[in-house]
């Protein structure tokens, strides 16, 4: 079905790693499909995309975003900071990075003979861990998160570091504890922190997102 003609002044905007612009992709339907093919807008040349890979919509006059099950995931910029939902996942520079929930120990059953265990006190509870993932999906590196303890990820500066990646920052992204939740904020990074696409996200002027190695930009003209 064709949009109006307002909605259909919507391009995406295509960059390369420097952020210049190399491409543009206008939307004239209400709904748009993005893959390696077939699709309406058609990347045949990059193997990181799903053949069918994600959909925009326009729904109530807004663009919306969803990931068709690709096996590499959406992504989109954040531009402010986002709570993080179990399961999320977030790409700083070239790492993924996934988010779970642990829950909250239950008491530790008093010892029989009341002598003390070894170990640390502080923090008294892991409630949250982040995982570094592989590209063949295997798990990596983890760190675990706990109330009141914020991480910063970068390349040379922070509590969690990859300095074998050039694409990231020094410092690049921060999770911080807010009571028992976490959020995802970047901290000025050059190339962004993104989170998964999960379900419909709203896009706005501006918005960037990652699907395959192609990054797109909205432009709503």
């Amino acid at each position: 079905m064709e949009l109006d003609v307002l909605a259909a002044n919507v391009v995406l905007v295509q960059l390369d790693e420097t952020g210049s612009e190399v491409g543009r992709h206008t939307i004239g339907r209400e709904e748009t499909t993005i893959g390696r093919g077939p699709a309406e807008i058609v990347f045949a040349d990059d193997e990181y995309l799903s053949p069918m890979h994600a959909r925009l919509n326009f729904r109530d006059g807004k663009l919306e975003i969803r990931d068709l099950g690709s096996r590499n995931g959406t992504w989109f910029f954040i531009e402010s900071p986002q709570r993080l939902q179990d399961g999320d996942k977030i790409l700083v520079g070239s790492q993924v990075i996934s988010f779970r929930r642990l829950g909250y120990p239950g008491p530790n059953p008093p010892e029989l003979d009341a002598t003390r265990r070894l170990g640390s006190l502080t923090p008294q509870a892991d409630i949250a861990c982040l995982t570094q993932h592989r590209a063949d999906g295997s798990s990596r590196d983890s760190i675990h998160l706990s109330p009141g303890r914020n991480v910063i990820i970068g390349r040379d500066t922070g509590d969690w570091l990859f300095p074998y990646d050039p694409s990231m920052s020094g410092k690049h992204t921060e999770i911080r504890s807010e009571d028992a939740d976490f959020v995802v904020a970047d901290v000025g990074s050059r190339n962004g922190t993104a989170v998964s696409v999960r379900g419909d996200v709203a896009l706005k002027n501006g918005s960037r997102f990652l699907v395959g190695d192609k990054l797109l930009r909205v432009e709503m003209q």
